[in-house]
């Protein structure tokens, strides 16, 4: 394949460099060269950018003779070419520039249509339009991301992209991988909504530069900015369920380079819900305090930006039988319980510096130090890990002759100690030390017209995984106006953390059994995938209306995948590496119009085929709908003089049946169908905003009170075989309304 690839791209570029072209030097009034000045065919979408020297080279146009040429800070210049002979363009200077004021409303969530990769951005605006109380809670609005409750006890919401589930998706904060490993189960939980500027979500496979692990795509976030954010911002929230939430954020500016915010989040839940009459805990009681303190130093004239994180967090969870007392009823038989507490440190720092007199030249470093620890039970069983981890990331971003051409490269160092021990049916210390080191290197070319493509591979030497090689490639092409097709295909590997990536399982009463013993990791082998993928965008006017249509397509083929089969037998979980086909196919269709001013409607259809080769036969995925639809509707008015504004929002999920886990040999009783019913959840937000620094926002979740049935098989005898709270496929809580404010001083 990438040698077809590769000849297709020999062929390409050999037509280009043979058509005719213009060539010629931007200078200044002191005929300097000007790097990066636009040069253009008069009406057309044909051009180029000077480069370092100011030389560029435009390939001749058959619809006009008229070349544009424009630099920031210097008067547009037009040029009648009559020949094809070396060019020396001079521009003047502007003495006097006028002011222009632009307006455009920005849409919440963007489909990019210049970037090489398949990226959507989910800026604040989207992430508003619910109460976005933490990370795994914010995804409600966006039909790319799949958001599930993992069990009926913990609480936890897990993500799934391309119908793999997190583990598979490179979550970063700031291009910093920052869910992994230990933290894959809870992780997303510890991300404060109010804390986030924008979200970036990449489809299939990702860049090298942040890591080999990527598979199904990345999810990046990033968070506010101390120079840009404002002095004083609290947000206060409710629930019906017994949650209150309080984030505060303060800002200091010391300087014009230097800036800081201190954010303060805490939560507590400490009424106890059964609204199913199960005799368990619908929701977790707790509490969570989260400290973040960023610094950022802006030095423009030098060209140094940097960021240094510090951050604390401690998160205690209770949930099981709400009559569990743990001070009396902890590791007895008297009544099933579960606690979770949760501590996190981490201290991260990026620094980049731009060459003052290379604009396109840069270097990065980026470094954290995470320190991860869990200690918890549930019911019987017992699992600690505690993982600290260093990561260090040195990039270097440059040019090749001229801007079309463009290359990142750079070392990679990670690092993580793992204390972790299970006590289950049996009791083992899987204590490890796991390191590598990588290079990478990624092209990036761009004829800056129509078509670009991104290039990278990455070499790591693993302690585990030993030395591969990670090659990535990404295509994007504009066949006509408003449209964009991309092509992606990529590899990626990991270590599966078996124990950390499936904790649901713990509150079950199934006997975990490992039958693989000669990997490098818990007696398994790596995992392997390849990523392809094609992506189809459209926008144009429907009856006058702005409209866009997406359509994608990715599969996703593993090799030695570490299946979780709970197949096999209901008081089972055997692991073991892959001995056949495992594959995801992923198909999306999204329809977006706004039929007037501030309304729009995005609809989105997704069919899934998750398949993998398990001990008995080859099954679809367990838990996973293979079809799935999405309808969000939402309403602005116009904002009135003092900042008055209503905003209102409206979103439908419906998921087809599920295939449930093999339950045919236990007693009648505690038998599931094959196939869970489908069944759709509404939720709903109104903010009223009455002014521009304070807005008020009511809203409610799974309005139609949609609840899964038998959510937890036997109940009434937690300590019995047949015990197994993770067979969720939808809601249990039932309708759950909240309410908030927003304070701002700006």
């Amino acid at each position: 394949m990438y040698k077809n690839i590769a000849l297709w791209l020999l062929f390409f570029t050999s037509i280009l460099s043979a058509q005719e072209e213009i060539k010629g030097k931007i200078v200044d009034e002191n005929n300097q060269p000007l790097l990066g000045a636009n040069v253009f065919w008069q009406n057309t979408a044909t051009g180029t950018t000077s480069d370092i020297d100011g030389d560029f080279s435009v390939k001749i146009s058959t619809e006009t003779t008229n070349l544009i040429v424009s630099y920031i800070g210097y008067k547009t210049k037009k040029i009648t070419v009559t020949t094809t002979d070396f060019l020396t363009i001079q521009l003047e200077a502007v003495t006097n520039l006028e002011e222009v004021t632009v307006s455009k409303t920005k849409k919440s969530t963007e489909h990019s249509k210049f970037q090489v990769t398949n990226v959507q951005t989910m800026g604040q605006k989207e992430l508003l339009k619910a109460a976005c109380c933490n990370l795994s809670e914010s995804f409600s609005t966006n039909p790319s991301i799949d958001v599930n409750f993992s069990d009926a006890v913990t609480g936890n919401k897990q993500i799934k992209m391309l119908g793999l589930t997190s583990p598979y998706i490179l979550i970063a904060e700031e291009n910093i991988p920052s869910v992994r490993g230990a933290s894959q189960a809870y992780g997303l939980s510890f991300v404060p909504g109010t804390w986030v500027e924008s979200i970036q979500i990449t489809k299939g496979a990702g860049s090298v530069i942040n890591g080999y692990e990527s598979i199904s795509g990345q999810i990046n976030y990033e968070l506010l900015k101390p120079a840009s954010d404002i002095p004083f911002f609290v947000n206060a929230y409710g629930a019906t369920g017994g949650r209150y939430e309080l984030n505060t954020h303060f800002n200091q500016k010391y300087s014009d380079k230097l800036s800081s915010t201190l954010f303060l989040h805490g939560n507590t839940r400490q009424i106890k819900n059964d609204m199913n009459d199960d005799g368990f805990l619908d929701n977790p009681i707790g509490k969570q305090i989260n400290i973040l303190n960023r610094w950022q130093y802006n030095d423009t004239e030098n060209g140094i930006v940097s960021f240094l994180n510090v951050r604390y967090m401690n998160d205690e969870k209770q949930s099981g039988q709400v009559n569990f007392n743990p001070d009396t009823d902890r590791f007895t038989t008297n009544a099933w319980g579960s606690e979770i507490t949760t501590q996190k440190i981490e201290i991260s720092n990026k620094t980049g510096y731009v060459f003052p007199d290379m604009p396109y030249q840069s270097i990065g470093f980026q470094n954290s130090f995470q320190s991860h620890q869990q200690d918890s039970y549930f019911g019987l069983n017992q699992y600690k890990i505690h993982q600290k981890s260093y990561y260090s990331n040195l990039l270097f971003n440059s040019i090749i002759s001229n801007t079309k051409n463009k290359f990142t490269t750079g070392l990679n160092f990670t690092y993580d100690k793992y204390d972790e021990v299970v006590a289950l049916n049996f009791t083992q210390d899987f204590s490890r030390i796991d390191n590598s080191v990588g290079a990478f290197f990624e092209y990036t070319y761009d004829n800056l017209d129509n078509f670009s493509l991104v290039a990278g591979a990455r070499v790591d030497n693993h302690n585990r995984l030993g030395t591969f090689v990670t090659p990535r490639l990404h295509l994007r092409y504009n066949p006509w106006k408003e449209a964009v097709i991309r092509a992606s295909a990529g590899r990626g590997k990991r270590a599966a953390n078996i124990f950390a990536e499936n904790q649901q399982l713990f509150a079950s009463n199934r006997d975990f059994s490992i039958l693989s013993n000669d990997g490098k990791l818990y007696g398994l082998n790596p995992e392997i995938a390849w990523n392809y993928g094609v992506s189809f965008i459209q926008s144009f006017k429907l009856f006058g209306a702005e409209s866009e249509i997406v359509l994608d397509y990715y599969r996703t083929d593993f090799e030695n995948q570490a299946v979780v089969d709970v197949d096999f037998s209901p008081q089972q979980v055997l692991f073991y590496n892959l001995e056949g086909k495992s594959f995801a196919n992923s198909f999306q269709a999204e329809f977006t119009i706004e039929p007037f001013k501030h309304f729009s409607i995005k609809s989105a259809y997704k069919y899934y085929d998750v398949q993998t080769q398990y001990k008995t036969e080859q099954l679809q995925r367990a838990l996973q709908a293979k079809h799935r639809f999405f309808t969000n509707l939402s309403f602005e008015t116009h904002i009135k003089e003092k900042g008055q504004q209503w905003k209102y929002d409206v979103t439908y999920n419906w998921l087809g049946e599920q295939r449930l886990p093999n339950t045919t040999t236990n007693l009648p009783a505690y038998r599931l169908g094959e196939y869970a019913p489908a069944f759709g959840v509404i939720n709903a937000q109104i903010t009223r905003t009455f002014s521009s620094v304070f807005e008020v926002y009511i809203g409610g979740e799974n309005i139609g009170n949609y609840r899964q049935d038998n959510a937890i098989v036997s109940a009434s005898n937690p300590f019995g075989t047949y015990f197994d709270s993770s067979m969720i496929y939808g809601p249990i809580f039932g309708q759950m309304y909240y309410a908030g404010l927003r304070f701002k001083i700006k």
